[in-house]
């Protein structure tokens, strides 16, 4: 009785030991994939910049080798606004720091406005890769003044040059 068990058990562990190795070499491809680069999705990943309803997007541009971030921007928020403030930054660790653009007053309804922060660095953005830059505007409409700032996150996904 005892030597039909040990048969059992033999087949048994040479059917997990044979799993076993197909679930090996499936790992290791998988990690091959991974440190060729076939499987990063930030490659595959569409340019796309992202506002509230406030500011319609239009153009954008990363750049680390002029140092620049520039963005086209139209005001949709139905009336005249001053914009008090306007920064930016990146998800990495290492802070994305430059110099903010000169902040539009009397910013009208319809008009599209360009901003082009300069001499930006840090942020883990490379060139030749897709970055992401985050952007917050604080405003507040002529109407309403000062007392009533608002703010509208926003964010750039972009291959950087």
């Amino acid at each position: 009785m005892k030597f039909k068990s040990y048969k059992k058990s033999q087949a048994a562990l040479e059917f997990l030991t044979t799993y076993g190795w197909a679930f090996l070499v499936i790992l290791i491809m998988i990690g091959a994939l991974a440190y060729f680069g076939i499987l990063n999705p930030s490659k595959i990943l569409p340019n796309r910049c992202n506002f509230g309803a406030e500011f319609q997007c239009l153009d954008y541009q990363i750049s680390t080798t002029s140092s620049t971030f520039k963005l086209r921007l139209k005001n949709g928020i139905g009336e005249a606004i001053d914009v008090t403030s306007m920064g930016v930054s990146t998800e990495s660790a290492v802070p994305y720091s430059c110099t903010n653009p000169t902040n539009p007053t009397s910013w009208k309804s319809g008009n599209v406005s360009d901003f082009t922060w300069t001499a930006c660095s840090g942020g883990g953005l490379t060139a030749g890769e897709k970055g992401k830059v985050l952007i917050t505007i604080r405003y507040n409409t002529l109407a309403s003044g000062s007392a009533y700032t608002k703010e509208v996150k926003g964010e750039v996904f972009s291959a950087v040059i």
